[in-house]
């Protein structure tokens, strides 16, 4: 059983840290993604999971046996893992049988093994009617597919990618999330996934670690990313949360532009700075001349509003001239400049941890 597990894990490069002190615990056959923005520390992690570079402290160990420590580090070739690089990295004379069956073959498995597995993972990713066709022959989502067919062939106790689509287009890069996911479900081995696309992690992950100057920020599943950011970075990677900033009145409620809004998340203390937020499809806006019925309501001008087909994205500045997003249907049309009111629900503005 290839659980995988990071110990206090870091990396520096002279006074740069890239990896700080990262502990992550990976069940056999969960799919964890680690998303974050350029320069987090999610593709160094993997690296340090390959073996292609040494950690300067903390350990990784791989189904109970340590494969890394500043003192000792297996090789990439010993780990009995498959990674899959941006590029695909497909032999350009080889074809696409050829390719898939290449780790095979270096294993020196007898031909009739080779055939038996070559057949069943061309058929499990779609793959029998390219069987002869050559890489400069297939559009990217079709080499993509080979490139996870060719890791997989070979059952690596752990699946390592390294931000696989990012050279799709958007509609295959849509298509080819789902893909990762149904292998993914067929052959269950422990997966570790980096990328920066919110929604990739959120269509592959079981787990989501957000990453931020290389230390985890937040764990979770995508849901409770999403629905419950513990940070202001968490709460504005994923899914571009409102941020809103005021003083504490009691434990459940904070004043914000002359508004005490009543809040979840956590118990506050009265007096003490506090970061909310709060979806911008969760607050309803209204153009009415009274305050709607309820609590939680706050005056604003709208600022801006843009058309996008689905929906209408409504800028709206408060009385203390905090902006915050609003998404609304398209059919409700309000003019730049009108008065309106936004009602927060209680049980979607999010009380942040404390800094």
């Amino acid at each position: 059983m290839a659980s995988v597990e990071l110990k206090g894990l870091g990396k520096r490069y002279g006074e740069a840290v890239a990896v700080d002190g990262v502990s992550l615990h990976i069940e056999h056959g969960k799919l964890v993604c680690l998303l974050g923005p350029s320069g987090c520390g999610k593709t160094t992690t993997l690296r340090l999971v390959a073996g292609f570079i040494e950690p300067s402290a903390g350990e990784i160990v791989v189904g109970g046996k340590v494969l890394s420590s500043p003192a000792r580090t297996v090789p990439p070739e010993n780990r009995n893992m498959s990674m899959i690089f941006q590029s695909y990295a497909l032999w350009p004379h080889m074809t696409v049988a050829e390719n898939v069956a290449y780790g095979l073959k270096i294993r020196r498995l007898d031909k009739a093994t080779i055939d038996a597995k070559l057949a069943a993972i061309l058929s499990t990713a779609r793959l029998e009617a390219l069987a002869d066709r050559y890489p400069a022959e297939l559009s990217g989502g079709q080499q993509q597919r080979v490139s996870l067919a060719r890791a997989l062939v070979i059952e690596p106790e752990t699946l390592l990618l390294d931000e696989p689509l990012s050279n799709l287009d958007a509609n295959l890069r849509e298509e080819m999330r789902f893909e990762i996911r149904r292998l993914h479900d067929r052959y269950r081995y422990t997966t570790i996934y980096v990328t920066h696309d919110q929604a990739e992690a959120m269509t592959t992950a079981d787990l989501i670690a957000v990453m931020n100057q290389g230390r985890v920020e937040q764990l979770g599943p995508p849901e409770e990313i999403y629905g419950q950011p513990r940070s202001e970075f968490v709460a504005r990677f994923i899914g571009g949360a409102n941020i809103l900033r005021g003083t504490a009145v009691d434990e459940a409620r904070v004043s914000i532009a002359g508004a005490a809004l009543r809040t979840t998340g956590r118990t506050l203390r009265a007096g003490s700075p506090v970061a909310l937020s709060v979806r911008q499809h969760e607050i309803a806006i209204t153009a009415e001349l009274a305050p709607p019925a309820g609590d939680n309501c706050l005056p604003g001008v709208i600022i801006r509003q843009v058309f996008l087909g689905a929906a209408r994205d409504y800028m709206v500045a408060l009385d203390d001239k905090t902006e915050l997003r609003v998404t609304a249907p398209p059919g409700r049309n309000i003019a730049t400049g009108a008065r309106v009111w936004l009602h927060l629900p209680a049980e979607q503005v999010m009380a942040l941890a404390e800094a």
